[in-house]
């Protein structure tokens, strides 16, 4: 007696049609995602440019000194003078250009966690409907399923 394989694709295309995916969460979640990663870019993209600025600044101060420093003295006590000076000078130009710096450290910070708490916010809403609907489809799904034998 020969065995017969039975063919169980149409089973499962008749129970996979029975529960119906939908993919819209998967959709908003993309978007969501993709929008959160736009923020997020710009508010790396606006910290890089600023501390750009920041030490172009820094740079163009320090060869500034460096020029005045490096002038011929008449005196040789004018060049202990001057040393002296751009030491002075430097360490407090240092303290303005790390505060700086600092105040862009703190904005980043800042817009990204209200950027994460939004993006949680908004996560959280279109995960509970998701689960809502996928819910509904299935208990439907269920009852249609139950009622057709």
């Amino acid at each position: 007696m020969a065995m017969q394989s039975q063919d169980f694709t149409a089973i499962f295309k008749d129970m996979m049609g029975s529960f119906p995916v939908d993919t819209s969460a998967m959709d908003d979640a993309f978007k969501t995602t993709a929008a959160l990663n736009e923020k997020l870019a710009g508010v790396a993209l606006e910290a890089a440019d600023k501390s750009t600025e920041i030490s172009t600044k820094w740079t163009k101060d320090t060869l500034a000194r460096l020029a005045d420093m490096s002038r011929a003295k008449s005196e040789p006590a004018d060049y202990a003078k001057a040393m002296t000076d751009f030491a002075s000078a430097t360490a407090e130009v240092a303290a303005e250009h790390m505060a700086a710096f600092a105040e862009v450290a703190k904005k980043v910070q800042m817009e990204t966690v209200d950027l994460m708490m939004a993006a949680g916010k908004d996560m959280g809403e279109d995960a509970a409907a998701a689960l809502q609907k996928a819910s509904k489809d299935v208990t439907t799904a269920t009852k249609k399923a139950a009622t057709a034998k």
